[in-house]
């Protein structure tokens, strides 16, 4: 099947940036997003480097006494998704009917309220736990309260595949539009993982960036002296819609969401299949949905961590896929850091960018790539008209997600 969606919105918040062209621009410019806790944060003594996002007042996005009642991956959420139906121009009620508008946002959940409420507990027993927990940090939340502020009545799901969850929240996305059980769906994922105890579990796991003077040097997908990730916050929301419906609304399409694959490594809780083999399969899927060749396929925005075994893991399946003379490839994790499942969305909105521009963006800090990850790794911004591009995302429980577009129109 090869049915296409439209992209009428795109809403980020990010280390670098609140649209696509920004962490496209922060790309092509070196301009990171990461730096070193300061001495007063919780995370100071947790990890060397960090990615934050943008201070957002919770009342801009939530007026009202729940605004200090929720999670921070909750208004990061409802500010993507603010920026993403305004650009979309989606009114429920008026230009859409509101039973015909689905929504999927998923994360991980508002861990770090759990956390600071389980210390309350232990501080005052029972009452030291607040009655509006439960609404302040569940992982369906984020699309609870989005489709509350805006009216929207379809479909409504959390996807938990961890740092898979974005894109394949995308990808569902597509798959409801084709069903015929939406005429718009608002996806994406929104991720606050930036608390002392879930940075402590990744750090005690040996998987983050350490011993860098430049914080903004620790992300260095692909490069010989990466020596793991960083973590960063942010969410990402999309809007698509059925071609047919944004043309009545004469809305403006971005791009066209052309086809998606999914797979699981079935291997490891954390570490991925070394060989790559499952991802590989993901990506063959996605194109082949999209009703595409390999060889269409003209840059790739790769999941790259700048972890060890996950960059080589990725580099094989590419080059499985797309054999020796493949295409173009970059990470945007290098400036952004990783915002777990919310990578997934701004890296589709840097795909859905580069083939706006026909400028393909580079890896930040790739001063000596692995000859473990040997691919035609951009180093530098490069002009190309690109058709069609592929975006990856990759999660623990091997969950593997892949995204192919085009440009407006391409869909047919």
């Amino acid at each position: 099947m090869n049915a296409h969606a439209a992209v009428t919105g795109i809403g980020l918040v990010t280390p670098v940036g609140v649209t696509g062209a920004e962490v496209f621009d922060a790309m092509c410019e070196g301009r990171s997003g990461l730096s070193a806790p300061p001495p007063d944060h919780a995370l100071a003594g947790s990890v060397d480097v960090a990615a934050f996002g943008p201070p957002i007042d919770p009342l801009s996005v939530l007026p009202g006494p729940d605004a200090r009642l929720v999670d921070r991956y909750i208004v990061m959420a409802l500010k993507a998704a603010e920026a993403a139906l305004a650009q979309a121009g989606i009114e429920a009620g008026k230009n859409v009917d509101p039973y015909r508008v689905a929504v999927i946002l998923s994360g991980t959940g508002g861990l770090a309220t759990l956390d600071a409420q389980a210390v309350q507990r232990d501080k005052r027993g029972r009452a030291g736990v607040s009655p509006y927990l439960l609404p302040g940090m569940l992982p369906n939340m984020g699309a609870a309260r989005v489709a509350m502020r805006y009216g929207l009545q379809g479909y409504s799901s959390s996807i938990g595949t961890a740092c898979a969850a974005g894109a394949q929240s995308i990808g569902e996305g597509l798959r409801l539009l084709r069903s015929g059980e939406a005429d718009v769906v608002v996806c994406g994922c929104s991720e606050a993982p930036l608390f002392p105890t879930l940075a402590d579990t990744f750090g005690n796991a040996r998987a983050l960036a350490r011993g860098w003077a430049d914080p903004t040097e620790a992300s260095r997908p692909f490069d010989r002296r990466r020596n793991g990730l960083v973590l960063g916050e942010g969410a990402g929301v999309f809007v698509l819609e059925r071609p047919e419906h944004a043309a009545a609304r004469g809305a403006t399409s971005h791009a066209d969401l052309l086809g998606w694959g999914a797979t699981n490594d079935a291997h490891h809780p954390t570490t991925p299949r070394p060989d790559g083999a499952a991802a590989a399969e993901c990506m063959r899927r996605a194109v082949a949905d999209a009703g595409l060749d390999p060889a269409d396929i003209g840059y790739v925005n790769a999941h790259g961590t700048s972890t060890k075994l996950g960059d080589v893991a990725e580099s094989l399946a590419i080059r499985a896929v797309f054999g020796p003379a493949g295409p173009p490839v970059s990470s945007t994790k290098g400036v952004t850091g990783h915002m777990l499942g919310a990578s997934g969305v701004a890296e589709a909105a840097v795909t859905v960018e580069a083939l706006r521009r026909g400028l393909l963006p580079p890896t930040h800090n790739l001063d000596e790539p692995d000859p473990a990850c040997e691919l035609d790794h951009l180093r530098e911004a490069r002009p190309a008209p690109v058709a069609y591009a592929l975006s990856n995302s990759f999660g623990f429980g091997g969950h593997n997600v892949s995204l192919v577009f085009g440009p407006p129109g391409s869909g047919g």
